[in-house]
């Protein structure tokens, strides 16, 4: 059974599609089966593996939640195996206003998914950043939430509006929604402010904080516009070594819920890393 991620900041510009995408890589780097649902009308997640927009125009995210057709029919495969992505377009810019009259359509993402529960190990959503009819399907969908969040104080205002819209969807559509966690991305080390919000952030969710720290790397902001996840880009990177330990301390913590840890899992994600290194050289 698949476990269902939402990436979610109604705030824009805080790594959430980066977030997505590179989590994603590594995650089927770990010999994870992985799909992405690019949710964002904006399709940045879907350029951002590789795909060409001609290819998906009549079989993508916005046909499964408009049309209800099949979502394995709007599923394409990405370069790195094991890691596939249901891609998004324009038109779902309108899906929230096409929908405003459709039965039970917070569902839809929810139900599409029942095709392929047992196809994956873990299924990421690409959130739009706002929380309109599509972030309310993909939290009534999903079995936990993440949230990308950038060390600067102007990126906290919103976390209070956020917070309360998850409350909603618990209280009424996903009484089982948990937090996943807060990362903390584009961080600059030589900034005292970023350390400041760090602290701070730390001091008020505690144990809900993922202890890895997505840094400020231009090779992250680079690789989108290649089409490549970090890991095919620059698996030397900081960035990549980032992502490959968020990626571990996600499976470990699925892990440590159901079962005692062994020290091959504990290992698993880094020598996956370590062979795919040697392939590319």
């Amino acid at each position: 059974m698949a476990k269902i991620i939402a990436l979610m900041n109604q705030k824009g510009g805080v790594g959430k599609t980066t977030t997505t995408i590179n989590l994603a890589a590594c995650l089927a780097v770990a010999e994870k089966r992985t799909l992405i649902i690019d949710l964002d009308p904006q399709g940045n997640g879907s350029i951002s593996v590789g795909l060409d927009a001609e290819h998906y125009l009549e079989k993508n995210i916005y046909h499964v939640i408009k049309d209800g057709i099949n979502i394995k029919e709007a599923i394409y495969e990405t370069e790195l195996p094991g890691l596939h992505i249901c891609p998004s377009e324009n038109n779902l810019a309108g899906a929230e206003v096409e929908l405003v009259n459709e039965y039970a359509r917070e569902l839809r993402l929810k139900n599409a998914f029942q095709a392929i529960a047992d196809d994956y190990d873990y299924v990421l959503i690409d959130c739009p950043p706002s929380l309109g009819i599509l972030t309310v399907n993909a939290l009534t969908a999903a079995d936990t939430f993440l949230v990308p969040m950038q060390t600067e104080y102007l990126a906290m205002e919103g976390l209070a509006q956020l917070v309360n819209t998850v409350r909603l969807i618990k209280s009424s559509l996903n009484p089982t929604l948990e937090m996943e966690g807060i990362l903390l991305t584009m961080f600059d080390s030589r900034a005292s402010l970023h350390k400041q919000v760090v602290d701070e952030i730390k001091k008020h969710f505690e144990d809900k904080v993922f202890n890895t720290v997505i840094p400020r790397n231009v090779k992250l902001a680079e690789c989108p516009s290649f089409g490549k996840p970090i890991i095919l880009y620059d698996i030397s990177s900081k960035g990549s070594e980032a992502y490959l330990s968020l990626a571990k301390e996600i499976i470990l913590k699925e892990r440590m819920q159901t079962e005692s840890v062994s020290i091959p899992e504990a290992h698993m994600i880094q020598n996956a890393s370590n062979e795919l290194q040697a392939q590319i050289q």
